[in-house]
């Protein structure tokens, strides 16, 4: 009886060395099949692949599953798909749970077949496979079944998966898990994840552990993450310690950020080095920052006296939309006695002036809720919701409402003061109070963060407040 019809399939065998092959050759011409498996594997090493084939073939008849999984690898690399899919199946019916993996990888993302790919990854992870346990989370959660997929992702995780103990906190955040949310980036932390441990500091700044959240960014920052030194970045400006801070956004900078790139500017600017504010904002402003263009507009007249770069990055944001660009470019045009060009310039923005402008440095606390609300929604193909908005809305609120002392009149005072609809005002109450408690209702859809940022607008230009 083969070993694929039911007999138990023989251990893996010694590995072979340069001069066996006279003894093998004969042991395996006679049949022997760990014999013709070794000699696959020396062929296999001098690069000679048709030769172990041959040998693979003639070992995986006579029953070795080693010989049978290396022919899947075979075919994967040289050969057709079905044959790499029939020699794992081969393998995996015997028990062999990297052949099941593979198999299933194949099922999966080469023929789109689920189902039996999930099979064989319950096959594999049954039988102790982190991979197989890890790539099953993955299937539950887009399937939608959330505690299946946390089972999986635990499995993996007990195994040392870091990314599967970094899904787990997102899953934990998502339903105001936050303890667990901590118990898991800790864990991932400690296996150097660097993504658990920003999170994690993320995490801490939005409960008032400033201290804990810097010992968290500092060790994310020693894996090079951006935006720990971002964060980083933030608490030594706001210690007053200009040269740690542009040292901290540089190095986020550097990575591409273009806000970073925008802050490293400020800072260089702070330290009398012109010089290098205009390299940061001039990579941010090429790379299509219109808050960037304008800033490096105004630095080129300011410090450098040309009026020429000035002009041309003014007109570059302003077409981008940003409304005091337009403003400054044609002030410039005017003095340049170019008064027909300059009039088009201020015209359109002013037309449909633009909302006003949220400035204000946010509470660290809010921002981190926005970033980890972020994240959260943009994980396994979401679309993330938009930092920038999320802490608009978050700060207009906490804004408006900082002059009332007794929480139960908040809605009535804003609905009598503003003049809004009530169910408008109450809906941006509900949307901030799942960012800040995440799990007490689903995530907010872009859509509905569109729709509350305009009542939060609305809300700030009504009640006076800039």
């Amino acid at each position: 009886m083969a070993w694929w019809q039911g007999e138990v399939a023989p251990p893996a065998v010694p590995a072979p060395r340069v001069g066996d092959e006279p003894e093998l050759l004969t042991a395996a011409e006679e049949g022997d099949a760990e014999a013709a498996h070794r000699l696959g594997r020396l062929y296999a090493q001098s690069g000679d692949r048709s030769a172990a084939r041959r040998w693979w073939e003639r070992a995986a008849a006579s029953g070795n599953v080693d010989s049978a999984y290396n022919l899947g690898i075979w075919h994967e690399k040289h050969g057709s798909l079905e044959d790499a899919i029939s020699w794992y199946e081969l393998a995996a019916g015997t028990g062999d749970a990297e052949a099941a993996v593979n198999l299933a990888t194949l099922l999966l993302e080469q023929r789109g077949d689920v189902g039996a790919a999930r099979s064989w990854f319950e096959s594999a992870a049954h039988a102790g496979s982190t991979r197989a346990a890890r790539r099953l989370a993955l299937i539950c959660e887009d399937a939608g079944e959330v505690p299946a997929a946390r089972e999986w992702h635990r499995r993996a995780a007990a195994d040392g998966d870091a990314t599967s103990a970094y899904d787990l906190g997102f899953l934990a955040y998502s339903t105001g898990e936050e303890e667990e949310s901590v118990r898991w980036w800790e864990y991932a932390a400690r296996f150097g994840h660097a993504d658990s441990s920003y999170y994690l500091g993320l995490l801490l700044h939005a409960s008032r552990d400033p201290e804990g959240a810097e010992a968290y960014y500092r060790l994310a920052a020693r894996s090079e993450h951006p935006g720990a030194a971002s964060q980083l970045g933030s608490i030594a400006l706001g210690h007053g310690d200009l040269r740690t801070a542009r040292a901290w956004f540089e190095r986020a900078a550097n990575a591409g950020r273009l806000e970073d790139q925008r802050m490293a500017g400020f800072v260089c600017l702070e330290l009398d080095d012109p010089q290098s504010a205009s390299h940061w904002f001039g990579r941010a402003a090429c790379s299509g920052d219109a808050e960037s263009a304008f800033d490096f507009g105004l630095l080129l007249i300011a410090e450098f006296d040309d009026l020429g770069g000035g002009q041309h990055w003014f007109r570059q944001a302003a077409l981008a939309g940003h409304h005091q660009a337009a403003v400054e470019l044609g002030g410039l045009l005017v003095a340049a006695g170019r008064e027909s060009e300059a009039r088009q310039w201020p015209a359109a923005p002013l037309a449909d002036p633009p909302p006003p402008a949220w400035d204000r440095p946010a509470e660290p606390e809010l921002v981190a809720r926005a970033e980890l609300a972020s994240a959260a929604t943009g994980r396994r193909g979401g679309v993330p919701l938009p930092v920038p908005e999320l802490t608009e809305l978050l700060s207009t609120w906490d804004l408006v409402t900082r002059p009332l002392h007794d929480p139960a009149e908040v809605l009535s005072w804003l609905v009598e003061r503003s003049g809004l609809h009530r169910s408008a005002v109450e809906h941006l109450a509900s949307v901030r109070s799942t960012l800040l408690r995440p799990g007490s209702a689903p995530w907010p859809s872009p859509g509905e963060i569109a729709h509350v940022l305009t009542t939060a607008r609305l809300l700030r230009q009504r009640l006076g407040v800039r």
